[in-house]
């Protein structure tokens, strides 16, 4: 049986959803939070943000 993981990480679909942005945007903001999170020397995934991450930087 397998178990259903939360959702770690936001997807460019998911940000231009719940920003109501274009792609080139989402993108941008994926990669500005990603280079963010580098710095902080975490792993990133490209054109995927850190759910947690994410939702503590946007206020929706």
């Amino acid at each position: 049986m397998q178990e259903t993981k939360e959702i770690q990480f936001y997807t460019v679909n998911d940000v231009m959803q719940m920003l109501g942005v274009k792609q080139t945007k989402a993108y941008e903001i994926i990669r500005k939070m990603n280079d963010e999170l580098e710095e902080m020397g975490k792993l990133t995934i490209n054109g995927k943000v850190n759910k947690k991450y994410f939702d503590e930087k946007v206020y929706i």
